[in-house]
């Protein structure tokens, strides 16, 4: 996956708040990053994290109070229908007419941008034929399946040809199949040239789609790089010990761990202990004798290579996994990220 130099979209100090009954909510926080032409860029983080938000500031769908940004060199707050005209933009809820046929649809939307008729029926057939849709171009959208229902939403989002795609949680409500099949189709798209923003809270999506990504929690980055570089930065190999939550035993596990010399990092989730080792097939058995002299009871143990997962718990305490359901933080052992 290749990145070309030139920003398609900057933002600097971005911020929104919201008026609630319990007082202004920050949903935003002081936002800022950098999206390079031609590449897949991703906004990963729990429900609730700010990555919707974000994207509604920058496809012009709600206004920016402080801090800018700009889309294809314009500013956003200063000229909002220029911005329109050089995006598409896909929600999580969709955009289609269900009594129109899915060609319909396309045609309609290309000529709301101005395009002439057959300019527009020859830019349909061809994105159908690229979203796999052909086959159901003639039926009325109310018939799709939902994966053929997002693949349209794809297809409307570009019709006009735009310079950048906003996807927001492009695959939510899929099942894995269909969700693997957009997933290529999204790479297709890329490779045709157009640069992609999508946000998800899915870590295989990002991990799979994303040159770069930046990780959001409460309306702030707490982490920007590509999949491999953030992965790489954790403290070699992940062991997560799930533990009976006998009085007691959970404090001592975490003391009697943190204690070890071949332990970097580790953090208490509810009964699973969750460390960080430099290489895990050598600290694995250590570990397991070191419980079993303790007389600590153990349920499960897992040893897996660091994942966004680890990254997101190593920036927060949290694990991602968790966090979209409300999961409290986590207690923090030695070496823990602040």
């Amino acid at each position: 996956m290749t990145a070309v130099d030139d920003e398609v979209i900057s933002t600097r100090d971005l911020r929104k708040r919201f008026r609630s009954k319990k007082g202004p909510v920050d949903a935003v926080r002081g936002v800022s990053f950098d999206v390079h032409r031609g590449e897949i860029f991703g906004f990963l983080g729990p429900n609730g994290a700010g990555k919707t938000t974000t994207m509604r500031m920058l496809t012009t769908l709600l206004p920016i109070e402080e801090g800018t940004a700009t889309v294809t060199g314009v500013d956003v707050a200063r000229e909002p229908q220029t911005v329109r005209e050089r995006i598409g933009y896909v929600s999580q809820l969709g955009g289609a007419d269900e009594l129109a046929t899915g060609r319909e649809n396309l045609i309609l939307q290309g000529r709301l941008y101005g395009d002439s008729l057959a300019t527009v029926t020859a830019r349909a057939d061809r994105l159908m034929d690229i979203l796999d849709l052909s086959e159901f171009a003639a039926r009325r959208v109310k018939t799709y399946s939902g994966g053929q229902r997002r693949r349209l939403d794809v297809a409307l989002g570009i019709v006009h040809e735009p310079q950048v795609l906003f996807l927001d949680e492009p695959s939510t409500g899929l099942d894995p199949q269909n969700r693997a099949n957009l997933w290529e189709h999204i790479e297709e798209l890329r490779q045709l040239g157009t640069t992609i923003f999508l946000t998800t809270h899915y870590l295989e999506e990002a991990d799979a789609l994303c040159d770069r990504l930046v990780i959001m929690d409460h309306g702030e980055v707490v982490a920007e790089g590509t999949p491999r570089d953030l992965k790489r930065d954790v403290s070699g190999d992940s062991v997560v010990l799930d533990l009976h939550a006998d009085d007691g035993t959970l404090a001592r596990a975490r003391d009697v761990v943190a204690a070890a010399p071949y332990v970097r990092e580790l953090s208490l989730d509810g009964t699973q202990l969750r460390c960080y080792v430099e290489d895990g097939g050598t600290a694995l058995p250590s570990l397991l004798r070191l419980l079993d002299r303790e007389q600590i009871g153990l349920r499960s143990i897992q040893l897996s290579e660091p994942t966004l997962d680890d990254v997101f718990l190593r920036h927060t305490g949290r694990s991602l996994r968790d966090a979209g359901a409300g999961a409290g933080g986590r207690g923090r052992g030695k070496g823990a990220a602040a």
